[in-house]
């Protein structure tokens, strides 16, 4: 199975069968793939591997967000790693995903836009997602989902996904210079949000209530189900002072609002929303630039804006401020099923979610986080 759209339980040990790498002595070393059930020591990452999982778009691969999702949506998880010659050569965290509703499925990172492998060396990489197969045999999944961005050949890897891109924005030094990058209909529709009153506000935990509001109201708007508030109280808990909301209010009441993550160089955006009443008062536009006036502030060097499709509504939204697309290749081993049924816009899939916009959001908030929780 291919997609036709192509764009540029236990803890063990073992060891590989193809050629030893040398270590730096000459001497042949044989890579060891070591599994772990979550909770484990996180590897230690010296400066050459921080400097290769930034170059990699790998902002997955960092403990404060195995934690933050297997605590946020109760799943349980496995670190799989490659030590050489007492070095770490290559690391795939892994979520097991399961509902009463669609399944089991191992996945490289639920929630998140990206995950999969790392790793140095291609023969690495080929272990990793040996092992990281015989797990989800040995979990009876219906797939393995690995988030990719650039491929990787494997005999196993049996359907794939590249009907998303990435979008990205490299930023400059000053919010000065951002502004001075935007045209002339951006900076008059960032203009007009001034005639409504609105004030913006940064925050961690006390500002979840008013984040979530609107979240979740906007998410049953959209037909889809809410994750649950333990998720995101997760997330700021974990990131310490690295993640925090942004918050947009009209006359106090919250209209917009969104989630950063400071990383690596990097500002990422996993949630945002606003409350479609608001629109006229272009609410989403302030929210916009000032979450990347905070990412300069942060000293990011990186704003990214999340996945889309090329040519979508949030495409032109995001390439009007600058980003850029870049690939996204979700690279799976289908054991069962079709990997397309599990997608929203699937024609069966449109009458649930013209149902669920229809619902209270009271009851959304109620019953939507044990459905999407199951939901890779």
């Amino acid at each position: 199975m291919k997609s036709s759209y192509t764009h540029s339980p236990i803890d063990q040990h073992f060891h590989a069968d193809q050629t030893p790498l040398p270590n730096e002595r000459g001497q042949d070393v044989p890579v060891e793939v070591i599994r772990q059930s979550w909770p484990c020591q996180w590897p230690r990452f010296d400066e050459a591997n921080r400097d290769a999982l930034e170059r990699t778009r790998l902002l997955g691969h960092q403990s404060a967000w195995l934690e933050s999702v297997t605590s946020g949506l109760d799943h349980s998880a496995y670190l799989l790693k490659t030590v050489v010659d007492g070095r770490l050569e290559g690391l795939l965290p892994l979520i097991l995903v399961q509902g009463p509703i669609f399944g089991r499925f191992l996945v490289s990172l639920p929630y998140l836009n990206t995950g999969g492998v790392w790793a140095r060396t291609t023969n690495i990489a080929q272990e990793l997602i040996d092992e990281a197969c015989k797990l989800a045999d040995e979990l009876d999944v219906k797939y393995l989902e690995l988030r990719h961005e650039t491929p990787i050949v494997h005999g196993k890897f049996n359907f794939e996904r590249n009907d998303k891109v990435h979008m990205r924005l490299a930023l400059p030094e000053t919010d000065e210079e951002l502004n001075r990058s935007f045209k002339s209909k951006l900076r008059s529709q960032i203009r007009k949000s001034n005639e409504h009153n609105l004030t913006v506000q940064f925050g961690g935990a006390e500002l979840i209530d008013d984040f979530y509001s609107v979240f979740a109201h906007n998410m049953r708007d959209l037909g889809t189900p809410v994750f649950a508030k333990k998720l995101f109280q997760c997330i700021i808990k974990q990131f310490e002072g690295n993640a925090e909301f942004g918050v947009v209010r009209r006359d106090g009441r919250a209209i917009a609002s969104g989630l950063l993550v400071h990383r690596l160089g990097c500002t990422e955006v996993p949630s945002a929303s606003c409350l479609r009443e608001f629109n006229r008062t272009n609410a989403n536009m302030l929210m916009y630039r000032n979450l990347l006036r905070r990412a300069i502030e942060k000293g990011s060097h990186t704003f990214d804006f999340g996945r889309s499709s090329e040519g979508s509504g949030t495409y032109k939204f995001k390439a009007q401020w600058g980003a850029k697309p870049h690939p996204a290749c979700w690279q799976y081993y289908v054991r069962k099923g079709d990997p397309n049924d599990m997608r929203a816009d699937v024609g069966s899939k449109q009458k649930l979610v013209q149902v669920w916009q229809r619902l209270p959001v009271w009851l959304t908030k109620l019953i939507g986080p044990s459905i999407v929780r199951g939901i890779p």
